[in-house]
This record gives C-alpha cells, sequence and structure tokens, in this order.
C-alpha cells in the first residue's frame, strides 16, 4: 500500500493488518460528525470506520489488544472502548470519568 494522505488532519498512528491498514488521525480540528479512526482495505478503499462511543468524541489512542484479535482505544471524552478489527463496530466501552 502507498502512502496515506490523511482525510482531514495529520494521521498519528497507522497499525498494519491483515485486513489493511488502521489510520488514527489526530483528533484536533477533526470534524464532530465523523470518525477519525478508520481502516483502509489493501485496493484503496475505507473498509470501516469506527463506531464511536457518543457523537462529538474522537479516538486520541489506539493499539491491539493482547491477542491482535480487536483494537483498544481512548476516546477524548475518557472512554476506554474495544473495537472490532473485522468491522469497526464498538464491541465495548467503560467510562473513565
Amino acid at each position: 500500500m502507498s502512502v496515506i494522505d490523511p482525510r482531514h488532519t495529520k494521521i498519528e498512528k497507522t497499525i498494519d493488518t491483515v485486513l489493511g491498514k488502521v489510520v488514527l488521525e489526530s483528533p484536533n480540528s477533526f470534524p464532530h460528525e465523523e470518525s477519525n479512526l478508520y481502516c483502509i482495505a489493501s485496493n484503496g478503499s475505507i473498509a470501516w470506520f469506527a463506531e464511536r462511543p457518543e457523537g462529538g468524541a474522537h479516538y486520541s489512542r489506539v493499539r491491539f489488544d493482547d491477542r491482535g484479535e480487536k483494537l483498544i482505544t481512548y476516546s477524548t471524552r475518557g472512554h476506554a472502548c474495544e473495537v472490532d478489527l473485522k468491522t469497526g463496530k464498538l464491541l465495548s466501552q467503560i467510562s473513565m470519568k
């Protein structure tokens, strides 16, 4: 896969997976109605946008879980979340406020 251009802000982190490349863009100035965490398939299309724990929340950190089966994320509104690597769906969330 070639160099990825950010959709709105700057790319803070990418994670290579068998499904494609997971991209985390900076939450600063990112549009409130969109997710700043998404996966780009090997053909360059967007495979999914990560479901957010609440409207206006963006992701600030992301990593694989210990088994490499899902993503562990943190949001700008104090959520710790698990996101399905295959679909981007929210599997669980905890408010850390």
